[in-house]
C-alpha cells in the first residue's frame, strides 16, 4: 500500500471508529438518563468537537504536505497507537453504560475501582492523549503531534477533569441531600 494510500486509509479507519463511538455514547446517554443522570460542564462538550475535528482533518494534511511517508520510527508510534486503543476499550467496558463523551453521573454512583480504574483516574484520557500523539507521528506530523497533545492537556487539565471531580462529588453528595431534604419536610409526628 502507498503511503498516500496508508494516510487515507488511516484516516477513514479513524473517522469510522469516532463515528460509532459517538453511537455507543448517544446509547450510553439514554441509558444513564432514564436511571436519573445529570448533565455537568455541558458548555465545554463543544471543544471537544473542535480540538478533536481540527486533530482529524491537521494530521493528514500535514503529512499530505511533507509528502506521505511513514516516519523513521513509525512502528514505536504505531505500537503505542495499538497500546492505547487496547487502554481506550478496557476503559470503556469497564465502565460500560457510563461511558460517554459527556459528563454525565447518576446521583449516588460513585467512581469506578475495576479494570484500568484500579491503577489509573483517568485510563480514557491517557488513551486519547497517546492517540493525539502516535497517530501523526506515524506520519512524521510531529506539529500536529505537539500541537494537540498541548490543547488536550490544557482542556482536560484546566476544565474537563475539574468538572468531572466536581460532578462526581455531586453524585456522591447528592443522595444524602435528597433524603435529608426528604426528612425536613416530614412533618416531626406529635410527641
Amino acid at each position: 500500500m502507498s503511503p498516500t494510500a496508508l494516510v487515507a486509509a488511516s484516516f477513514v479507519a479513524l473517522v469510522l471508529q469516532r463515528m460509532l463511538e459517538l453511537r455507543l455514547a448517544r446509547s450510553n446517554e439514554a441509558a444513564v438518563r432514564a436511571r436519573g443522570a445529570v448533565e455537568h460542564g455541558a458548555a465545554h462538550y463543544p471543544l471537544f468537537f473542535v480540538l478533536h475535528g481540527a486533530w482529524m482533518l491537521a494530521w493528514p494534511t500535514e503529512a499530505m504536505l511533507r509528502g506521505p511517508t511513514l516516519a523513521p520510527g513509525w512502528a514505536l508510534s504505531f505500537a503505542v497507537f495499538v497500546g492505547a486503543q487496547a487502554l481506550r476499550y478496557w476503559a470503556i467496558a469497564s465502565l460500560g453504560d457510563r461511558w460517554n463523551t459527556r459528563v454525565l453521573v447518576v446521583p449516588g454512583d460513585r467512581p469506578l475501582v475495576r479494570g484500568p480504574y484500579r491503577w489509573l483516574r483517568h485510563p480514557n484520557y491517557v488513551a486519547v492523549a497517546l492517540e493525539l500523539a502516535s497517530v501523526p507521528l506515524v506520519f512524521g506530523a510531529w506539529i500536529t503531534a505537539l500541537v494537540a497533545g498541548i490543547a488536550n492537556a490544557l482542556v482536560l487539565m484546566a476544565v474537563r477533569i475539574p468538572c468531572e471531580q466536581r460532578a462526581l462529588e455531586w453524585a456522591s453528595a447528592a443522595p444524602r441531600a435528597s433524603q435529608a431534604a426528604t426528612r425536613d419536610r416530614t412533618p416531626t409526628p406529635p410527641g
